[in-house]
């Protein structure tokens, strides 16, 4: 976008901070002004300078923005170049003249109709801007005269402002949207997530952990509890353990009997075979009742990484074999259990995705998470009177389990229309309105309609054209701006 604005030349080098580079350029009397704002996928280029004219030197202030969190470009290089097919002039500036600001110049040696090439170069990344149509006069008379007046609507809002506070903008882009069903679900943990340990053995519990409580942090093999047979008459794990070894062992010993006798053709086959049959259920029989026996007592360990769910049962207490003593969650994936209207039925059989709230203002989609819809409730009862459609998410939730999230359900078949984050919209009284950035450091206030809402987007189906872009952090403070009654000095300090 271009925009002529009439100014002197000297007063602009001035605000800049930079000396002329030509002397010819401060005789200029009145030299009218450029600018241009281009937005790549990384950058935001807002550039001023004066017209170029043949044999004058311009110089530029090129504002480079990261668009990721909206922060100025603080280190690397630039380099402008004016191309006109295959010939052309350039210049390099190794660092900016002040942070998000380069001050590169220019000085045409012909007329005619140019490319304007912003080659960009930090350590992060490289981007390569160009500004198409540029023209340079033969003369400054002509530049004058060609000039169009300055445009004085919108919000003045500078670079150096929106640097320094928190501000984002996103381009608004045309895609599929849904028609959505907005209801609310409930957390739960998924039954593929979590694990019941039960006692291993009769005995008293021990906890090995501190506090071991409901929501407590655990790794993969760490010690949890105890189970002790010590002081038992019957089921005592200990004699156990000693008798399972003594008979491990005795028929270790047969069994290595038997293979010399079959050696040596004394015995046969099937004696050895019954030998090493009795030895193989003593050592399994053995290995399982001593693993993770430590000092007169069987070890529970967390199965892996997560948290515990619930404890079932009390240090000190007593427990008998297979006993449930805890619950162990990865929080890997969860189970969310929606609550639909009936009147929803013949929408619920075409669900496409659904959006949750993972922590307390943000969305997620299902689909772009890998979770899947695990089933559609197809009847209601007087006490349940809704339909119920349990989905697996895989994702970690910052919910607690049992909590309540909002949910949509995206249903039908797709519609595209014009879409932009819901966290650029400002709503008055049921109205809403968006600020739009119409050039690099000025704003509008649009007035629109809203459509479908899709999780963290909104349609709008009037006031907003695909590619514009809109400010969706920031956009009070814009706002605000505009109702001060005095609109920033235009100048920076460079």
């Amino acid at each position: 976008m271009n925009k002529y604005l009439t100014l002197l030349l000297a007063l602009f080098l001035s605000a800049c901070g930079q000396d002329p580079v030509d002397s010819s350029v401060a005789n200029a009397v009145e030299t009218p002004a450029v600018s241009n704002t281009i937005w790549t996928s990384k950058t935001e280029l807002f550039v001023e300078y004066p017209v170029l004219v043949v044999g004058k030197t311009s110089r530029f202030a090129a504002h480079f923005t990261l668009l990721d969190k909206h922060q100025p470009v603080r280190e690397g290089s630039v380099t402008v170049s004016l191309i006109k097919g295959s010939t052309g002039i350039r210049h390099a500036v190794d660092a900016p003249s002040s942070p998000g600001i380069f001050s590169p110049a220019l000085q045409p040696k012909e007329s005619g109709d140019y490319q304007l090439i912003f080659d960009l170069k930090t350590p992060a990344y490289s981007d390569r801007i160009v500004v198409g149509n540029v023209k340079v006069y033969a003369t400054l008379e002509d530049a004058v005269a060609d000039a169009e007046a300055e445009d004085d609507s919108g919000i003045s809002f500078l670079k150096e402002q929106a640097w320094k506070m928190e501000f984002q903008t996103a381009p608004v882009i045309e895609k599929e949207i849904y028609q959505t069903i907005s209801t609310s679900g409930v957390w739960k943990v998924a039954p593929s997530d979590y694990q019941t340990l039960v006692a291993p053995n009769n005995g008293r519990v021990s906890f090995k952990l501190e506090n071991l409580n409901d929501g407590m942090q655990v790794k993969k093999g760490q010690v949890l509890m105890t189970v002790s047979g010590t002081g038992l008459t019957n089921n005592n794990l200990s004699t156990e353990i000693q008798k399972a070894k003594a008979e491990y062992e005795q028929s270790s010993s047969a069994f290595e009997r038997k293979k010399a006798l079959y050696e040596s053709k004394i015995v046969p086959k099937a004696e050895l075979e019954q030998a090493e049959q009795a030895y193989l259920v003593a050592k399994a029989n053995y290995e399982t009742l001593s693993a993770g026996y430590v000092a007169g007592a069987k070890q529970v360990t967390a199965p892996f990484d997560g948290f515990v769910k619930s404890v079932q049962v009390a240090n000190g207490g007593f427990a008998e074999q297979g006993t449930a003593l805890l619950t162990v969650t990865s929080h890997k994936s969860s189970l969310l259990e929606i609550k639909v209207n009936p009147s929803y039925n013949a929408q619920l059989q075409q669900i496409q995705d659904i959006w949750y709230q993972p922590s307390e203002g943000v969305w997620s989609s299902l689909k772009a998470n890998g979770g899947k819809i695990l089933s559609v409730g197809k009847e209601v009862e007087a006490d349940q009177p809704l339909i119920s459609v349990f989905a697996e998410v895989n994702e970690g939730i910052e919910m607690p389990e049992g909590s309540f999230t909002e949910a949509q359900l995206s249903v039908g078949v797709p519609t595209r229309g014009v879409v932009v984050p819901v966290s650029c919209l400002m709503e008055d009284y049921g109205n809403y309105s968006v600020i739009v950035q119409v050039s690099g450091e000025t704003f509008e206030r649009r007035n629109v309609t809203l459509g479908k809402r899709n999780g963290e987007e909104a349609e709008i189906t009037k006031g907003l054209a695909s590619g514009e872009v809109v400010v969706t952090i920031g956009a009070y403070q814009v706002k605000m701006a505009s109702m001060s009654g005095q609109a920033p000095a235009h100048g920076h300090a460079h």
